[in-house]
């Protein structure tokens, strides 16, 4: 399996805190996750270029680790 890593290249693990990097939409929501968010306690997919992680108001949520760096 391929190692996950965040838009720097630093390698992520599960329960790492992640920041975003760029202002995110959520589809079927109104909600907008702003740049510098912090999300705690992500998990990691079978897909390197994805993870779950729960931010703010979202549960359930799968981003693409292009728009993370770790905190």
């Amino acid at each position: 399996m391929d190692e996950t890593r965040d838009s720097n290249g630093t390698k992520l693990a599960d329960g790492d805190l992640v920041t975003l990097i760029k202002d995110l939409k959520v589809k079927g929501t109104s909600t907008t996750l702003k740049r510098g968010t912090l999300v705690k306690n992500i998990r990691l997919t079978d897909d390197p270029g994805e993870i779950e992680c729960n931010a703010e108001k979202v549960k359930g949520l799968v981003l693409k680790t292009a728009f993370l760096k770790k905190a």
